[in-house]
Formats: C-alpha cells, structure tokens, sequence
C-alpha cells in the first residue's frame, strides 16, 4: 500500500511522536518542515535563517519559503511513492500549492489525519516539552521524562525548551492555529479526505485509532 499522509493537529498535538511510529510501522518518508528549517538553520543557511526568525516569534513561516521547501523535498526518489507529511500545510494557500505540487507528478494524498485535542492540554503539553540537542528527539517533565534529568535516553545529549515551547509562544501560535490552519480542516473534509483522531487519549490509543483508520484505505 502506497501511503500519502498528511499528520494534522494544534501545536502540542503529539504530532512528532505518534508520526515516528508511522515512519517506522509503515516505511514511510517523514517530510517536516520543522525539522528542515531547523537543519537548515543549524548549517548557516540563510533560508533556515529567515525561517528561524519567524519560529522564534511564534509566527508561521513565509508560503513562499515553505513551499519552495516542500516542493524541493517531494522531487527526491524517496518522495515518489509513500511519504507523511508533518507541519505542512499550515495554511489553504499552502494546502492548494501541495496539490498543484502532487497533481505535476499525477499524485494525491491518501488521507489527511487531524488529531483533535483540547487547547489548555495542548498549553500543558508544550510547556512541559524538552527536545535533544544532539539528536532531536522530544521528551516531556511529565508525560515522557528521561530516566536521567535532563539527559537524553538515546544518545546522552543535553535537553533544552525551544524557544517556541514557552508559553507566550505556545499561546501566540494557538492563535495562530486557530485563524489561519484550522480553515485547512474544512479544505480537506470537503475533499472526503479527512479522519479525525481523538488526541485527549493515551498514546497507544491514540496511535490505534491512526492505524484503524489507514487500513479503511486498503
């Protein structure tokens, strides 16, 4: 099965986590655009520069720039056939150039998944996260701390709080969330592309309920 997916969700979703599983379960490509602005940034590129300056702000990154950077990642050979996008689109407008982006290589998405979860958990979420420096891998105080206090069970690394996990970042990109990307949901429910995924659960049920709704796509 060639999967096309789209992870939807408010900042603090689980987003990052549930679609790590998703990469891994289903051989999937895992596009972020989060991620890449962050390498880009973290190599000196004025690209990531520029998007780095949006992101600490709270704000959305420039259409143009995002999508130039998604169209750039979707033309690699690992691209072609199963991929799961993460943080993009996050507005109608970026919505309808993926479309164009795909229509060019006569493809479309298979499902776009939103997981729904309430806005003073996602607070809750957020500020609790703590991301590794070396290896970018996400922990939470409460809901997943390391074994050592701010040490990466993986690699050893130094944990931090991003700059767009305090809580006037998390609340300006709720707001932010609420006006421009929430619209995309309507976009894609009027496409019948659209699940919706009950985030307020725990992980595994979460992740049971993603996997239920990808196999009514076989």
């Amino acid at each position: 099965m060639f999967l096309k997916i789209l992870l939807m969700g408010p900042p603090g979703a689980g987003k990052g986590s549930q679609s790590a599983r998703l990469v891994e379960d289903y051989a999937l490509t895992n596009i972020s655009t989060g991620q890449m602005f962050r390498e880009a940034y973290r190599r000196g590129e004025p690209l990531g520069e520029k998007a780095m300056a949006y992101i600490k702000k709270g704000e959305l990154v420039a259409d143009d720039i995002t999508n130039e950077v998604v169209r750039q990642r979707l033309m690699k050979k690992d691209a072609d056939r199963c991929f799961l996008l993460d943080g993009y689109p996050r507005t109608v407008e970026q919505a309808r150039a993926l479309d164009e982006m795909l229509e060019k290589r006569r493809s479309k998405l298979s499902a776009v998944i939103n997981i729904v979860v309430d806005k003073q958990a996602i607070l809750e979420r957020m500020v609790g996260r703590r991301v590794c420096r070396t290896c970018g891998l996400s922990y939470h105080l409460v809901f997943k701390p390391t074994k050592k206090p701010s040490m990466c069970d993986a690699c050893g690394g130094e944990l931090y709080q991003r700059n767009d996990d305090r809580p006037e970042s998390v609340r300006n990109r709720l707001d932010i969330y609420e006006k421009k990307t929430k619209p995309i949901i309507d976009y894609y429910h009027g496409r019948g592309i659209l699940k919706n995924i009950d985030g307020m659960q725990s992980f595994e049920n979460v992740y049971r309920d993603i996997r239920d709704a990808l196999e009514t796509l076989t």
